[in-house]
């Protein structure tokens, strides 16, 4: 097939990809950009829900498992609440308690699944407030909530989880066509024109030429921003083809070894994670919900690209306390370290701050191809009628 068909058929996937999906890579680019930013504007909007109290004269604010353990007993307690399925302890001085508890029931795949949320103040122990966590609302405590479950999910659980996995599909598709259709003559007058942008009198030019020229810098981010997120969502189509040039992660669900004894608790568990890492900050623990299934304790290491709950999980028999598995994103298998490295670049998390204004600058750039493209078509459009 020659070059021309080729490119005929490629202008036509990336017209009509961009006119038939655009308004839904617009929605999940501005979502985008805001939850690169979620735990701050969610403690911003939330400070009496997420923000911890002012500590008394003389008071320390220190994580151990022994407060960690008294959050989780006050809570069981209480009928109003009972045992939570996961705690997430506060990552600093102004952070709190968070715990999640399991809806009862699996949601239908077009429903969204919907987590309680508990949080606990730091200083005094005392529950602070709660939340639904995955319900769609425009008030403070659930907009941040509903911001992220529309980025992922569509509002429509598993359904809306596959659907954004096929944009995102598209949306790769889209961008290395635009590099093919953008790529000017190796000669250095055909490359600056294929990087000016310029009016001439004529907004129709303008229009072109600015989709072109930004296409060719924010092709290469979303083809990442793309790829990160059909790893998400359907990993089906990425992890095999990872694991055939390297290991890719064991994600086989595993029960304690040990039969008989104690269930561990908690803070027990989290001691466990902490001599397996004493320079680590544990993040979150996930408790057993059954008497045979382990414990599930996540923690971040000073050294982890991954920002946030970090990325070292660790699977702890409930009765020994012992290792069931490790996953250290720092000395795991470059299949594995390239996997880990897709939320950290999908979020700008992997380069702090800059890297996250970056990933809500070209979070707007769907937004701006949209309106240039329609206008392009449009013109061309009418001009053949």
């Amino acid at each position: 097939m020659s070059k021309r068909p080729i490119k005929w058929l490629l202008a036509k996937l990336h017209l009509y990809a961009g006119l038939w999906f655009g308004a839904l890579f617009v929605l999940l680019g501005l979502t985008g950009s805001a939850i690169a930013w979620m735990p701050e504007l969610d403690a911003y909007l939330n400070p009496t829900l997420l923000q911890a109290s002012t500590p008394a004269a003389g008071q320390v604010f220190r994580v151990t498992p022994g407060t960690v353990q008294a959050v989780v007993d006050q809570l069981t307690a209480d009928p109003a609440y009972g045992k939570p399925a996961q705690l997430n302890p506060p990552a600093d001085a102004r952070d709190v308690y968070v715990a999640s508890y399991r809806q009862a029931g699996k949601p239908s795949p077009f429903s969204q699944a919907i987590v309680r949320q508990v949080m606990v103040d730091p200083y005094t122990l005392q529950v602070k407030g709660e939340r639904d966590w995955g319900r769609f609302g425009l008030t403070r405590p659930l907009l941040m909530s509903g911001m992220f479950h529309l980025h992922r999910y569509l509002l429509t659980g598993d359904t809306g989880k596959t659907v954004t996995g096929i944009s995102g599909v598209l949306l790769l598709l889209m961008a290395l066509s635009g590099i093919y259709l953008w790529w000017p003559r190796m000669q250095w007058m055909a490359v600056k024109r294929a990087l000016t942008v310029s009016h001439g009198g004529s907004w129709p030019r303008f229009n072109y030429t600015l989709h072109k020229a930004a296409g060719f810098f924010a092709a290469p981010v979303l083809a990442v921003i793309a790829f990160s997120g059909i790893y998400f969502n359907l990993p089906q189509l990425v992890v095999p083809l990872v694991d055939l040039v390297s290991t890719v992660p064991d994600t086989a669900k595993l029960n304690n070894v040990q039969q008989d004894g104690a269930l561990l608790d908690a803070g027990a568990a989290m001691a466990a994670a902490q001599r397996l890492y004493p320079q680590a900050r544990v993040s979150r623990i996930v408790l057993p919900a059954k008497k045979d299934q382990p414990y599930d304790i996540r923690v971040r290491q000073p050294d982890e690209i991954a920002h946030g709950d970090g990325a070292t999980r660790i699977t702890l028999d409930a009765r020994s306390g012992l290792p069931l598995r490790i996953r250290d994103p720092l000395t795991a298998s470059y299949g594995e370290r390239f996997l880990g490295w897709q939320f950290p670049l999908h979020s700008g998390q992997a380069f702090g701050v800059v890297g996250r204004s970056f990933i809500t600058l070209f979070g707007l750039m769907p937004l701006l191809f949209m309106l240039t493209g329609t206008l392009v078509w449009w013109k061309r459009r009418r001009g053949r009628k």
